[in-house]
């Protein structure tokens, strides 16, 4: 049985986004979604804010949106009972450098080696070879610098690592101001 948007519900559009993100696993961008239930992408939207709002109220999934896309995912808190019923061992804890350049990439997403090192001040060749064989992070393109040096971005996975929704949920950013000249000189 077809429909079109004028013989949608709100209520009926919205479970059936569900329904389709549930049954395709992987992310489906709103044109996707507008394509298979011939509506317009304005609806698909409201009726992704609708679903999403749906979903923050203490359920066990999430709407998750990343690179224009959207995806049902298991609430974060929910991990270590996911864990438990299926039989899998804690994920291995990430180190001190893992999280220092994750934390880079998401901030300055898309970020290139060097730029991660400036930051961090030492070599991250290895830390980006963990991440991206954990599937973290991503190789995105390539600058048009000298060397044209790969970017880097986190992915999807990063952010169901991570408990969030998109890249918006990172807290705000504090950069403290540095102290002139040890606090000795006045400005």
């Amino acid at each position: 049985m077809t429909e079109n948007s004028s013989t949608y519900t709100n209520h009926n559009l919205v479970t059936s986004i569900e329904a389709i993100l549930f049954a395709s696993g992987i992310p489906v961008s709103s044109t996707q979604l507008a394509d298979a239930l011939k509506c317009d992408i304005h609806e698909i939207e409201n009726a992704l804010l609708s679903l999403e709002h749906d979903l923050s109220q203490g359920r066990g999934i999430h709407l998750q949106r990343f690179g224009g896309k959207v995806q049902l995912t298991t609430a974060p808190e929910f991990s270590s009972e996911i864990e438990t019923f299926l039989g899998l061992e804690a994920t291995s804890r990430l180190s001190r450098a893992a999280l220092e350049t994750l934390s880079i990439i998401a901030y300055r997403n898309p970020i290139t080696r060097p730029g991660i090192d400036s930051i961090r001040g030492v070599n991250s060749d290895g830390v980006l070879k963990s991440l991206l064989l954990k599937g973290l992070i991503e190789e995105v393109g390539r600058t048009e610098g000298p060397g044209r040096p790969i970017l880097y971005a986190v992915t999807s996975l990063f952010l169901q690592h991570f408990g969030l929704s998109s890249l918006d949920d990172l807290p705000e950013l504090e950069i403290e101001e540095p102290i002139k000249n040890n606090g000795l000189l006045k400005d």
